[in-house]
């Protein structure tokens, strides 16, 4: 898996102060998307042990207070990336129960994969559904096209 940045203290993406990544590969390419270089699977730079381990010792950091660990991208879901985002959300929540995972995705909830679905089980809040430019509203909190619906799980 690639991924595009990473931004160890963020507070625009979920509540709280979290950590976030942003990864590579969308198959769902929206019209109007605001992450298109994102797009493309081989985009960004190799998704490393380093780094997981980085997101790891960000999240039980004490210093800085993290509510918990926003997925995004690209799509977190592309069947290229499901293995290694499945592997860091058990270990998220197996290292820091205390900390909550958010994740986008261009998929629709009810059409997810088995292997997709094993990934949610870990998320406390899904934003799921295509970025639509036609119902795009610059109100919304978390999402940017009125079909987008934030599903909380936990």
């Amino acid at each position: 898996m690639n991924y595009h940045q990473y931004y160890p203290v963020d507070a625009v993406n979920g509540p709280g102060t979290r950590c976030t990544l942003f990864v590579s590969g969308c198959l769902h390419q929206c019209r109007g998307c605001y992450n298109q270089s994102t797009w493309r699977v081989d985009s960004g730079q190799p998704f490393t042990s380093a780094i997981e381990e980085q997101i790891i010792a960000d999240l039980k950091d004490q210093r800085i207070k993290r509510q918990g660990l926003s997925l995004s991208g690209g799509d977190p879901l592309h069947p290229h990336n499901v293995p290694t985002i499945l592997r860091l959300v058990k270990r998220v929540k197996e290292e820091c129960p205390d900390k909550d995972i958010w994740l986008w995705t261009g998929y629709v909830f009810n059409e997810l994969s088995d292997i997709q679905q094993e990934i949610i089980r870990y998320t406390h809040v899904l934003v799921d559904g295509k970025f639509e430019q036609e119902l795009y509203d610059p109100t919304l909190v978390w999402r940017g096209s009125r079909n987008q619906v934030i599903r909380y799980l936990r």
